[in-house]
């Protein structure tokens, strides 16, 4: 650390005031951007002594507030809105931190923290809400993600006296036990959050090569909605693994296919205009058809597979299951096909809401149309909760 970094760093506090949140299946650390240094370059001693990173050997993160996986490495920075014409209540920033090498990537979103700005806003005074019309006890808080450069909107329930009310037993977020209010997420014009485009490439399905030899190719959906995403189908991936069985969850654990998956995100990255030696972004997702009764009984219309910072996730980063649900609106996409095959064969379809199948269980995500084709939002319902506030030590 270079002597002038240190000077400034010795007057940052020491322990830093600091909240700990749930939103959805992620937790993370809030902070006050004013209490930051106000370089970003400045940010990662502070970053990485607050998560416990970087940690090669055992990946635990225990020095720090970290949990070992992706979704429990992750810092939200909340200020007042850095430019009046955004229309934002407050901006804010997300960083993934790195469990093994401490890195910041700083290159996309969080949809699951995302649902927690507002609460945390308006918690620390930095905005008024937004009270909306017709529904006594709601309010909506505008943010701004600096990140995507993209609006995003919280509606959630608030006492009389205008303190977040996140424990009203209204609905359920699958991986999460218990019944906790209902936080309406909706991201506004979501399309192009990294690229400037819905489809990177102007194409629905691309082919991409992920190895040395010219035939290992595959068939991909590019598409940027929240946050860029590589989508490829699980009997597409059979076949490049060169599997004769369907491709299970048990496979996507293996090194060596966790190794082919990694080539073609990097493969997608590179036709998106990405960086492909950002872990971060984009993401990359396996699809497949609903095929169990289980998931005919519960109305799924797609199954999901999605893998953040190289590993299988154990439910599905809020912003990937939010760019599957427009995906799904999307003619030609591989999400689309999937979905609509899956349609064809029910005697019910919930309107326009999509219901994906991970992992941790379901969730139904909505996205609007223009009649052009454009996307206007997508939105999803999440649960929060407050878990720690006080001072973290970095």
């Amino acid at each position: 650390m270079a002597p002038m970094q240190r000077r400034l760093l010795s007057r940052i506090a020491n322990p830093l005031p600091a909240t700990f949140l749930r939103g959805g299946t992620s937790k993370g650390i809030f902070l006050k951007r004013s209490d930051l240094p106000e370089s970003q370059e400045d940010w990662p001693p502070i970053f990485q002594g607050i998560m416990g990173s970087p940690d090669p050997e055992y990946r635990r993160q225990l020095n720090g507030m970290g949990g070992g996986v992706s979704s429990l490495s992750k810092i939200c920075v909340v200020g007042p809105p850095s430019s009046p014409e955004s229309g934002a209540d407050v901006d804010y920033t997300f960083v993934q931190v790195g469990i093994d090498d401490g890195a910041l990537d700083l290159s996309g979103n969080c949809g699951n923290l995302s649902s927690m700005i507002g609460v945390f806003a308006l918690d620390e005074g930095l905005c008024s809400p937004r009270m909306v019309d017709g529904k006594p006890g709601l309010a909506t808080v505008r943010s701004f993600n600096t990140n995507t450069s993209k609006l995003i909107d919280t509606t959630f329930p608030v006492t009389p006296d205008l303190s977040p009310d996140l424990t009203r037993p209204e609905v359920e977020t699958a991986g999460v036990p218990g019944k906790a209010s209902r936080i309406v997420l909706q991201f506004v014009n979501p399309g192009g959050a990294r690229t400037g485009k819905l489809l990177p490439t102007g194409s629905a399905v691309d082919t991409v090569v992920f190895g040395n030899d010219a035939s290992a190719t595959i068939p991909v959906s590019l598409v940027d909605a929240t946050n860029p995403t590589v989508f490829i189908s699980a009997e597409q991936l059979a076949k490049a693994l060169g599997l004769a069985e369907q491709v299970t969850a048990e496979h996507l654990t293996r090194p060596d296919v966790e190794a082919t998956l990694e080539r073609i995100r990097q493969a997608g990255a590179v036709r998106m205009g990405l960086d492909p030696s950002a872990k971060a972004q984009p993401k990359i997702a396996v699809l497949s058809e609903p095929a169990s009764s289980s998931d005919a009984d519960a109305g799924v219309d797609i199954v999901i597979h999605a893998f953040s910072m190289g590993v299988l996730h154990k439910a599905v980063p809020m912003t990937v299951g939010l760019c599957l649900g427009v995906a799904a609106g999307v003619k030609g996409t591989l999400a689309h096909e999937i979905v609509t095959k899956a349609r064809s064969r029910k005697r019910v379809v919930q309107g326009e809401l999509v219901r994906i199948q991970h992992p941790g269980g379901t969730v139904d995500v909505g996205a609007k149309f223009d009649e052009v084709g454009a996307v206007l939002n997508a939105q999803v319902v999440r649960t929060g909760r407050r878990l720690m506030q006080g001072v973290v030590w970095w």
